[in-house]
């Protein structure tokens, strides 16, 4: 078999987890590793059992790479525009970390360019879509379980690590908005589970500066979303403060309603009632003692912390490979996950211009607006 050629690029906390993932598989071939940090790319190719020669100086040396197939992006976050914008244009499938891009105008040329290279296959990093519990909850919301979903609220709080290293994610160059750094992953799960009832259609939002620590983009916002339904989406995000990882979930329909709470016991974490599947009565499916027939299975993860990096990494990495050697295109692609993107640029707007902002999102306002 035809192994798939990587040129990898950032081997920090994630990317190194990551590149782990890849070298498990035996259809792959890590080529290439860009990594500034000298020493620290050597440390991670030496403890993965990868020679040393693999790394590379220069950006440049993964694109112009014709062995190479794909190109995956573990970089700071205003990097991810213009590196998987040069990787597409080299023909490369692109694996990138959220968020896709800190530019408006780099968020336009991907989606542009994805669309007119149907071949090429690309990826954007929300990895909450492969935790168990979010998976079970799309396939509740398409049964109809809950009937038709009314008022949906998932949260992002979790104050984000800024020790050591990481201190450029103080940096509003560097960083881009707290939407792109943490809470689309809540917007994510949202839209995704929402998919098989009804599309956003109006973004709401206001934000608040830093009150804790040194974020130069606002880290703290409420973003409200209308959807075609009638259905109103709401999330509370927050990368400035917390007392630990916050993604706690409520929803309301008219034959159910569903809570999450990450901070609580496991048992006790998940509580749901259905008239069409538990009688109207609310159960806790984590509870086997007490769930019955209903219970989940032990293995069932919930997306209790930050460190989401250990959970679904290597469900997100095999996603991605098994999209290049099927030739089929990811539900998390650039143009797949648009509406996620396009939230978020929104909810910027929104929040500078106190007015709700409709999607799909008009990208000539949004081009004189970001101005980039």
């Amino acid at each position: 078999m035809k192994k798939i050629k990587i040129g990898f690029v950032g081997a920090g906390w994630m990317g190194s987890v990551q590149l782990k993932r890849l070298t498990e598989r035996d259809d792959i071939e890590i080529n290439a590793l860009f990594e500034k940090n000298t020493e620290r790319g050597k440390e991670v190719l030496r403890n993965l059992g990868l020679s040393e020669n693999l790394l590379v100086s220069d950006y440049n040396d993964i694109i112009k790479n014709k062995d190479i197939d794909a190109v995956w992006l573990v970089s700071p976050n205003s990097f991810h525009g213009p590196q998987s914008i040069a990787a597409m244009q080299a023909g490369k499938h692109v694996f990138c970390e959220k968020p896709c891009a800190t530019k408006f105008s780099d968020f336009c040329k991907q989606i542009e360019i994805e669309k007119s290279n149907p071949n090429l296959k690309t990826y954007v990093d929300y990895i909450l879509y492969f935790d168990s519990l979010e998976e079970r909850l799309r396939k509740m919301f398409a049964d109809g379980a809950f009937g038709k979903i009314t008022q949906i609220q998932v949260n992002y709080r979790h104050p984000v690590n800024i020790a050591g290293d990481k201190v450029w994610k103080l940096s509003k160059e560097t960083m881009g908005d707290a939407i792109g750094m943490g809470i689309n992953h809540a917007i994510s799960v949202m839209i995704y589970a929402m998919q098989s009832q009804a599309k956003p259609v109006a973004v709401y939002a206001t934000k608040l500066k830093s009150q804790v620590r040194d974020f130069e983009a606002e880290p703290i916002y409420n973003i409200m979303i209308k959807f075609d339904n009638g259905a109103t989406g709401f999330c509370f995000g927050n990368i400035d403060s917390g007392n630990g990882y916050d993604a706690y979930h409520n929803l309301y329909g008219t034959d159910g309603g569903f809570i999450f709470e990450s901070q609580i016991d496991r048992p006790y974490k998940v509580r749901y009632w259905s008239n069409k599947t538990t009688a109207g009565k609310w159960i806790r499916p984590l509870d086997k003692q007490n769930a019955g027939d209903l219970a989940w299975p032990d293995d069932t993860t919930t997306p209790d912390s930050g460190n989401v990096v250990e959970h679904q990494t290597g469900s997100c990495v095999n996603h991605f490979i098994d999209c290049i050697k099927h030739d089929t295109k990811s539900p998390l692609s650039f143009v797949n996950s648009q509406t996620i993107a396009e939230i978020g640029w929104a909810a910027q707007m929104s929040a500078e211009l106190n007015e709700e902002i409709a999607l799909p999102l008009n990208w000539d306002e949004a081009k004189k607006f970001f101005n980039d």
